[in-house]
């Protein structure tokens, strides 16, 4: 079954979109661009959405709905978010066989249509702060598409919420990026530099935009989530004003944060190799599965024996009995390894006499043989040394793979040769910027929080910088 994937080192691109296929993630749909999520994807978002939900309901958010269509006069209202999205909208001119009197946009996302709302929610501090979250479908128009990184329409979650200062909305921007690193990094086992994005690469009609950024296995970055602070913007365009408590009337401060299906394609890019996609305990569907292995005279015994171990762990893990007849364990084996299942329960005559069974690790295939007595305990303790190792994987490659460089020649010739991180000195010109792009094709990935302040000189134009940012070429 593994045959059918392209190997990474052949060529990387052709490997993902094998994987995504080969392993029933995903599928191309009639429209052009759009996608078919297939129940073995969607289980992973599902996984995903229910982490994430939980910890924003434990940090006072709610969820609620808003419409599919936003009216264009909606969109006109803020026009630096407008510009911003233009070339992606798709817009809708008739309805019910009759030209529409307003076109109707299909949400590229939803800040228009859920700030029309709040000002009709909001009018005193009493009211304030709204916390909300939509799980909801956008529509963009893309014109280059790849299954979960980049497509037309996806899914994602989009929260947006409304304070009365400043500095509440930027507590609450660097609450959700601390959620969204939390997640990444210990539900996905995928280690992220954590910062500010600079000037030309923040959200349309954003104050701050923060990301999280993750390395990939072609040593590409992908933004994996965003917060963003959107200061008085969105309030001053739908004129949301709230009576304060010495009774005089301000804007409302807002944010707004999202994360996407494209978070599976990380997953897969982050963690995935040449027999599938290997998917962190934490967030498998399916934890394990048993394969019993027989021959007709030990059949019913193999069996019977497998049946009992399955209901010994299934009130306490995922746990699938593959007790298919029509395919043989080799079959099965690289079927489960194709989809990512983190461990593999291999149980022939022998275990059964031995009143065992063999754990077999998808990240590394290491086979250990477990005693029945002890095997409940020994599988916690080896699905979170998977989640672990994937995690310890990831960092090592990304920490090989990054680069101090202060050199611009030298910057140039290492994005000629192959992708990196590199940790370079910015002195905060967008027009650099905008030149090492044109060089190089790498971008500001972000201002890392974490880093020592050390004076130094741009990378493109030797001014003084006081700090290095991360450039990369990115998804």
């Amino acid at each position: 079954m593994a045959e059918r994937i392209t190997p990474r080192s052949e060529d990387y691109s052709r490997w993902y979109t094998d994987v995504v296929i080969q392993g029933k993630l995903a599928d191309y749909a009639p429209v052009k661009g759009c996608m078919v999520i297939r129940p073995n994807g969607y289980a992973i978002w599902e996984q995903m959405q229910k982490v994430l939900d939980r910890m924003f309901k434990e940090t006072g958010h709610v969820n609620a709905y808003f419409p599919l269509f936003i009216p264009e006069s909606f969109m006109k209202k803020e026009a630096e978010h407008v510009e911003g999205f233009a070339p992606e909208c798709a817009v809708v001119t008739h309805g019910g066989g009759e030209k529409l009197e307003e076109p109707l946009y299909v949400r590229p996302t939803s800040e228009t249509i859920i700030w029309s709302m709040y000002k009709k929610w909001i009018m005193s501090y009493r009211d304030l702060p709204i916390l909300i979250n939509q799980w909801a479908n956008v529509v963009r128009w893309e014109m280059r598409t790849r299954l979960f990184l980049r497509t037309t329409e996806f899914l994602w979650q989009e929260g947006h919420t409304a304070h009365a200062t400043f500095e509440e909305a930027e507590e609450e921007t660097r609450r959700i990026l601390e959620i969204y690193r939390t997640f990444a990094e210990e539900y996905m086992a995928m280690p992220v530099i954590v910062g500010r994005k600079s000037e030309a690469e923040k959200f349309a009609g954003a104050v701050h935009t923060y990301s999280i950024e993750a390395m990939m296995q072609d040593g590409k970055a992908l933004q994996a989530g965003t917060s963003h602070n959107l200061g008085q913007n969105f309030a001053k365009a739908f004129d949301v004003k709230f009576q304060d408590r010495q009774g005089n009337l301000n804007y409302v401060y807002a944010t707004s944060w999202g994360v996407s299906t494209r978070l599976i394609g990380a997953l897969i890019m982050t963690h995935g190799d040449d027999n599938g996609v290997i998917i962190p305990p934490r967030l498998a569907h399916i934890q394990m599965v048993i394969v019993p292995i027989w021959k007709e005279s030990n059949r019913q015994e193999v069996l019977d024996f497998s049946e009992q171990v399955f209901q010994k762990l299934k009130p306490h893990f995922s746990v699938k009995l593959d007790d298919r007849e029509q395919y043989k364990p080799g079959y099965k084996y690289a079927e489960w390894e194709l989809m990512g299942v983190p461990l593999r329960i291999e149980i022939g005559p022998r275990d059964v006499a031995s009143n065992q069974v063999t754990l077999v690790r998808r990240d590394n295939r290491e086979k250990t043989p477990v005693s029945l007595d002890v095997l409940i305990e020994r599988i916690q303790e080896m699905l979170e040394t998977i989640q672990q190792a994937l995690f310890q994987r990831a960092l090592e490659f990304r920490k090989a793979n990054t680069f101090r460089i202060d050199d611009y020649e030298e910057f140039k010739k290492v994005f000629e040769e192959k992708n990196i991180f590199a940790e370079s000195h910015w002195c905060g010109s967008a027009d650099c910027e905008e030149k090492i792009k044109e060089d190089t094709k790498a971008t500001i990935r972000n201002i890392p929080f974490e880093q020592e302040t050390e004076e130094g000189k741009c990378i493109y134009c030797g001014k003084p910088s006081q700090g290095r940012v991360v450039f990369a070429k990115a998804y």
